[in-house]
């Protein structure tokens, strides 16, 4: 995942910051230390473990509390003396409760976007498997006119809802998404492929 020997922790006298990154909705969760042992250890187990300044010794993140860090990536920056961690957190990482370090300023991060990959990926798993019981494997099996058709009724109720400004637009709006995954998925078109359109449609 990463070569040890290539990080500089001379620099830091055997430290060096590790950034802690929540990989589903990347806020930024607190900020620690490691020397050598520490992140030898974080690679073997999987799981964050600092070198605790106060303590003088290894800290695995969640020891006492059960809040551990799983790892999930790691990268160096581009002076070799810091590293960028993306984790799955295990509970509140702050000791005082707070999802992250950060939050004493009125900050909110952006709702989890990232659920959308997550979603189109068990959308996909559902294809794949065809589990008993599943809505959408139900769709799958009646093929791509009743996905569209789907679509298409999703899309006229999103309309309907939005001109009577009911309060049920979310749910309709939820329901448009879903089934266009789905549609997405059948026809075999990434949700990255939209997104790099969309993308290049602004640049425009």
């Amino acid at each position: 995942m990463i070569d040890i020997n290539a990080l500089d922790f001379e620099k830091g006298n055997g430290l060096i910051p590790a950034i802690i990154q929540d990989a589903d909705s990347f806020q930024v969760l607190m900020l620690g230390y490691m020397n050598k042992e520490a992140l030898q250890k974080t690679l073997d187990e999987e799981r964050v473990t600092f070198f605790s300044r106060s303590k003088q010794r290894l800290w695995t993140k969640g020891e006492t509390s059960g809040n551990y860090l799983d790892v999930v990536d790691l990268q160096k920056d581009c002076d070799d003396d810091t590293l960028l961690i993306l984790t799955k957190p295990h509970g509140p990482t702050c000791h005082t409760g707070e999802q992250s370090c950060f939050y004493r300023k009125d900050f909110k991060p952006q709702k989890n976007l990232n659920f959308l990959n997550n979603l189109e990926e068990l959308i996909i798993s559902r294809k794949e498997q065809m589990p008993e019981g599943s809505y959408t494997t139900s769709l799958f099996e009646d093929g791509i006119d009743k996905i569209a058709q789907k679509v298409g009724e999703e899309a006229v109720e999103t309309v309907i809802e939005a001109k009577n400004e009911d309060h049920n637009l979310v749910d309709e709006v939820s329901d448009l998404i879903y089934h266009l995954l789905v549609l997405l998925v059948a026809k075999g078109v990434p949700l990255q492929t939209i997104v790099q359109n969309l993308e290049e449609r602004h640049g425009k």
